[in-house]
């Protein structure tokens, strides 16, 4: 294995899975985790097989993705409103349980003609704004679209879901118990004003990495959506809902230059480490883009295409040509960087597996 890589430890990928199953399970909700994370329908089997009911994903090119490797149950969290994308769901929707999503009556109608001209029903749910200010209808308008959307023919809605990860109150937070408790009180009242209007859900989903646990536990609550969790990163550390001996991936750097005692170069820049996540922001003010294991002298503080400049406080026997361990910020985007990912098994060999889902921006 060269550098720069992104290797994934086994042991601990598979308790990162184990964990989240069991929690979902003792909650008694559906975890119907989110791919963008691994991008990979073989670790998307594993959290199948430790009891996830289905997946998650972003775009319809990623769910054709999982298909082809053998998932048959995905929500397309993401409101398809072109021709082209509706079609190819549609297609897709023939040969697996797949669940798509609107936030605007436009965007309902447009699935339900494209259904009503193919002949099938689709089943939807209606994404719901609850303080992250993206997508999704917003809170108090969300009945009477429902409403609409109930009376058009062509598609069946089965529930509501919504993104908010550490908000609170309309802010980013640190307190993720609240947020979360909140998160999921939002969606239980919806649901129950939805029913009193005669429109009857079922799902009833929530949840990011930090916040699905509180949300979870809000009666009412019948999904979520946790996807960061199955490799963790320094975002979540600093978010407390991981230590760093959970943290599951990891960029693995060369020192090709050592300009000075107080700076090293690695083969990793912006081609190889995220950069959505910068340092220096509300609420968790992360510093530098990403932490280097064992090494708390050095700090990745900044990135060109292909340069990353480590600096370094204090004293360090690091030279050129060793090999730095670094957790990304964001882990998420940075797997999307990568065509290949090495899994590490407990007894140190390396198994390379392709990135299947990366790119897939339609």
């Amino acid at each position: 294995m060269d550098t720069p890589a992104l290797v994934i430890e086994r042991k601990r990928l598979e308790a990162n899975v184990q964990k989240m199953a069991d929690i979902a399970r003792n909650q008694n909700v559906e975890l119907r985790p989110h791919t963008k994370t691994h991008k990979n329908p073989q670790i998307a089997k594993l959290q199948l097989d430790a009891g996830a009911s289905g997946i998650t994903v972003a775009k319809l090119s990623e769910a054709e993705v999982m298909a082809e490797g053998g998932i048959s149950d995905i929500f397309i969290a993401y409101p398809l409103v072109s021709e082209t994308k509706i079609l190819k769901a549609i297609e897709l929707s023939k040969r697996i349980r797949l669940i798509l999503a609107f936030d605007s009556l436009e965007g309902a109608r447009r699935l339900a003609e494209a259904a009503n001209q193919a002949g099938v029903i689709l089943e939807v749910r209606m994404e719901i704004d609850s303080g992250l200010r993206r997508t999704g209808v917003l809170y108090n308008e969300a009945v009477e679209l429902a409403k609409k959307g109930k009376e058009l023919a062509g598609i069946k809605l089965t529930g509501i879901y919504t993104f908010r990860g550490p908000i609170l109150d309309g802010k980013p937070t640190l307190e993720i118990e609240e947020a979360g408790r909140q998160e999921g009180q939002l969606m239980a009242d919806l649901a129950e004003k939805l029913r009193a209007a005669d429109i009857p859900i079922t799902d009833v989903s929530v949840g990011s990495t930090s916040t699905y646990a509180s949300a979870a536990e809000v009666k009412g609550i019948t999904e979520i959506r946790p996807g960061t969790y199955v490799f963790y990163d320094r975002m979540q550390e600093k978010y407390h809902c991981c230590s760093q001996e959970e943290c599951a991936a990891a960029i693995h750097v060369t020192v090709v230059s050592k300009p000075s005692n107080s700076l090293l170069i690695v083969d990793g820049g912006s081609k190889t480490f995220a950069t959505d996540v910068q340092p220096g922001q509300p609420p968790i003010y992360l510093k530098g883009f990403g932490e280097i294991i064992g090494h708390p002298e050095m700090l990745l503080e900044r990135l060109t295409e292909e340069h990353g400049m480590v600096t370094v406080h204090g004293e360090t026997d690091v030279q050129i040509g060793d090999v730095l361990q670094i957790i990304p910020n964001h882990i998420c985007s940075t797997v999307n960087l990568h065509n290949d990912v090495f899994l590490q098994n407990e007894d140190g060999t390396l198994e390379r597996q392709p990135v299947l889902g990366r790119g897939k921006l339609q």
